[in-house]
Parts: C-alpha cells; structure tokens; sequence
C-alpha cells in the first residue's frame, strides 16, 4: 500500500494537478473612484460675506467614514441614536452601546470634533452638535459557500460609509420638529405637490 500511495503522489506531482476551487484569501485595493466625494465637498464651499443684520451663519464640518467592514442597515440604527445630540452627549451614549458599529462612529465623531477645532475656526470643541448622521452603502464582495450535495450558495461581504455634520452652537428642542407644520398647512403642501404633477410626453 505505501508503494501504491508513493507512485500516486509522483504522478500527481509530475502532472501538476491543481484544484479548480479558488481558496486563497480575495485582496482588493481600495482606490479612490470607489470612495465618495461629493459630501466632503461641503467644506471646500466659500460663502460670501454676511449681513450686519443678518442671522449668524454657524460653522460646521463634514467628515466621513469609509469602507468600513459593518452593514450599513446595522450602522443606520447607531446613525440615527446620536442625531441632534451635542458631541459630548453623542460620546457618552455611544461609550454604552455594545455594537461594533458604535466604535466606528464615536471614532468619526472624534475626527470631525478635531478637524472643527484645528481646520474651520471652532473656538470651543465641545460647542458642536450633530446636525446630520446617516449611513451608505459601500463595496460588496461577493463569494462563495459551499452546500450539500455539490451545490453552492452566495455570500455577501458588505461594507459600509459613514457620513457626519457638525454644527457649531446648540442643539434644537426637537431635532424632528424643527419646523412644524399645522395639519392645514400639510395638507396645502401635498395639494400643491398633487397640482405640480405632469404626465411625461404630454401637453
């Protein structure tokens, strides 16, 4: 028998045999048309010089966060937890929050509180509050599971973006009635949106 596992182990060295299964780890380089750009274009907008009776036009910084390996539907709940808190608040919050996601965001928070203070004229780094916190979709790498009887199933790597806005002052009241509508005025809105509408290709 060892003579007979000798010979079958020589030929398959000799022929080369090579599984068709790729196993070896995916590496993929991360190039920058992958990533997003237009959000951080918002720091690059020059505003013109105000009023003296004008309202005060308060500072704020865009930052994001990008390929991170997390879903983004799981970082969209932690996202919306820290809208319309102060920094401070939003980091005290995010220190209980047993997710991995949590991490990633505290750390972009921390980014953006830096950047505010060293880049945009923030004189006092603990006068910011969070005025947008939202999550994308980033790259989805796609592989392969194998199943009983020879068949094979999808399996999706996902990863995600994070997008956060800074403002300088405080907070408002209700982040999601900063401008409340009576039910007459919401009802006027949607007859206007209704009366706007227009069949496409017609007269």
């Amino acid at each position: 028998m060892t003579n007979i596992f000798r010979n079958l182990l020589s030929i398959g060295h000799s022929c080369n045999l090579k599984s068709n299964l790729h196993t070896s780890p995916l590496h993929f380089a991360w190039t920058k048309s992958n990533l997003p750009k237009r959000f951080l274009e918002y720091n690059k907008k020059i505003y013109p010089p105000q009023e003296i009776d004008e309202e005060p036009r308060p500072a704020f910084v865009c930052h994001q966060k990008t390929n991170i390996k997390y879903s983004p539907e799981k970082l969209w709940y932690i996202a919306v937890l820290v809208r319309g808190m102060t920094v401070d608040e939003a980091l005290k919050q995010l220190s209980f929050v047993n997710k991995k996601g949590a991490g990633y965001v505290k750390d972009t928070i921390l980014e953006a509180q830096n950047l505010a203070v060293t880049e945009h004229n923030v004189e006092f780094k603990s006068n910011l509050w969070i005025a947008e916190s939202f999550s994308g979709k980033g790259m989805v790498i796609k592989g392969v599971r194998r199943h009983a009887r020879g068949r094979l199933g999808e399996v999706r790597y996902q990863y995600s973006h994070y997008f956060v806005r800074l403002e300088e002052g405080k907070p408002p009241k209700d982040y999601y009635k900063q401008n409340p509508l009576t039910p007459q005025q919401q009802l006027d809105r949607w007859l206007e949106q209704m009366r706007k509408r227009k069949i496409i290709n017609s007269y």
